[in-house]
């Protein structure tokens, strides 16, 4: 589970005013807090993940590379541009509950098809439902928000969103330590990942119903009136033109959708260029250490960002130019330095970078949000850097398409990257030149003006 409330100045519609009820006495915020916590540890402790392309390569699953980078790992891409939008809204309306209960079927079908299931077919439709896992995450990170008061929202955020920064770190190190030093196949670790999620669908029937929502569940309503979803799209429409509207928002948001496209794509197909550069059917693997470093990292970079200070306004836009170019320096060592120690260093590095730019980014579009307009803003952005992602995978991945080997696409993912760093260097310098001439003007108004005084009082 990788995705980000939020504070808001004035609302100019009544949509917008609404304020989700107190949680209700009977439970409190603890209860829902803490069994949402243990549904996302559990659901992120999958110790076979980070060795899923070595396992399907192997004689347990015996696809081809072809199979596997070009036909079977676009459908995940796939299944998740089409199921965002309903599943977006089927959360609000249904209320939370019953698709994290979705999402947790959805995990114990995936990786009991990853253990049973055989042939290019039956692990694609695997692909379908990981792609439902994905798409539903949105159900688990708006759930608490519904269940408990306004000023707690800080508070259940960053206890939900360590639960599975936790159990993910705390599953690629079992399953690290599990392959290399005891011994296990990859076989097991999915049987320990089914049994994980297992439990984390368990823990989830757990969880308080929600009695209100964000958008169709209004917590005035003293009834059951017949929902009206023409009205909500029509709300939502609304709310989108008027946050699009802004340009600090519009600029952080474009550079979320096109970084986080091409961060899917990396993170995708990066074990499969771990698999070429050093094959683990001949030779000890340590994807496991390496996705627990890059995660733990990744959250000392994301507490201290937290205290760095800065004109974002002013200098938001260079820093994305620049770190952007890092982030492209550090796919393209990936793809040309045929080391494995340089692949994980160069792959670590990366998704520091990515997670630091990402929070920031997250901050500085929440900082003038309400929350109902947080959900809409990072479910279209990440809407768009799915489409966009869609359309990268189809040219570049996908077998019906160009179908190209895994380092060519790397070498692209990189030259994208420093696409994404040019545009940004180029509109961030405007920027910065344009509020310099802004201020000499009015620094030369202020001066006609004190020379026309005093010319007054002579």
């Amino acid at each position: 589970m990788e995705t980000a409330g939020a504070l808001g100045g004035p609302r100019s519609r009544v949509l917008l005013s609404r304020r989700l009820p107190r949680a209700p006495r009977a439970f409190g915020w603890v209860l829902p807090t803490a069994v949402l916590c243990g549904y996302g540890f559990f659901a992120s402790l999958r110790p076979s993940e980070p060795f899923l392309t070595p396992y399907l390569l192997g004689p347990d699953k015996n696809l081809t590379e072809t199979q596997v980078f070009n036909e079977i790992y676009p459908v995940w891409t796939y299944s998740y541009l089409v199921l965002l939008f309903p599943v977006f809204l089927a959360t609000d309306y249904l209320r939370y509950k019953p698709v994290i209960l979705l999402q947790g079927l959805s995990l114990i079908v995936t990786f009991f098809m990853l253990l049973y299931a055989k042939g290019l077919l039956a692990i694609q439709f695997l692909e379908f439902f990981y792609g439902l896992v994905t798409a539903t995450e949105i159900a688990y990170y708006s759930y608490i928000y519904s269940v408990v008061d306004l000023t707690l929202y800080q508070k259940v955020t960053s206890y939900c969103r360590s639960a599975t920064l936790v159990g993910y770190t705390v599953g690629s190190v079992c399953g690290q330590i599990l392959v290399s030093l005891v011994g296990w196949s990859l076989f097991i670790l999915n049987v320990v990942s089914l049994t994980s999620v297992s439990v984390a669908f368990a823990v989830a029937w757990f969880l308080p119903m929600p009695q209100k929502s964000l958008f169709f569940h209004h917590p005035s309503d003293t009834q059951e009136q017949r929902v009206d979803i023409v009205k909500v799209v029509k709300e939502l429409w609304q709310d989108f033109l008027q946050c699009y509207s802004s340009r600090p928002l519009l600029c952080w948001s474009v550079w979320w959708a096109l970084s986080t496209c091409g961060y899917f794509q990396v993170i995708n197909y990066t074990q499969g260029l771990w698999e070429k550069v050093q094959p683990s059917h001949s030779s000890e693997i340590y994807n496991g250490g390496v996705e627990a470093a890059s995660t733990l990292l990744g959250a000392v970079a994301v507490f201290a960002v937290g205290h760095i200070k800065t004109s974002w306004a002013t200098w938001g836009e260079i820093t994305l130019a620049i770190f952007s170019l890092f982030i492209a320096a550090a796919v393209y060592i990936m793809d040309t330095v045929r080391n494995i120690w340089v692949c994980y260093a160069s792959y670590v590095s990366f998704r520091i970078v990515y997670m630091l730019l990402i929070t920031i980014a997250t901050f500085q579009i929440a900082t003038n949000l309400s929350v109902e307009r947080y959900a809409l803003v990072f479910g279209v952005n990440t809407f768009v850097a799915l489409m966009l992602q869609t359309l990268l995978t189809l040219i570049v991945a996908d077998a019906k398409g160009l179908g190209l080997d895994i380092f060519t696409q790397f070498m692209i993912y990189a030259g994208y990257f420093a696409a994404i760093s040019v545009v940004f260097l180029i509109s961030g310098t405007y920027s910065i030149l344009m509020n310099y001439w802004r201020k000499e003007r009015r620094r030369r108004r202020r001066r006609k003006r004190r020379s026309h005084i005093m010319e007054n009082c002579a």
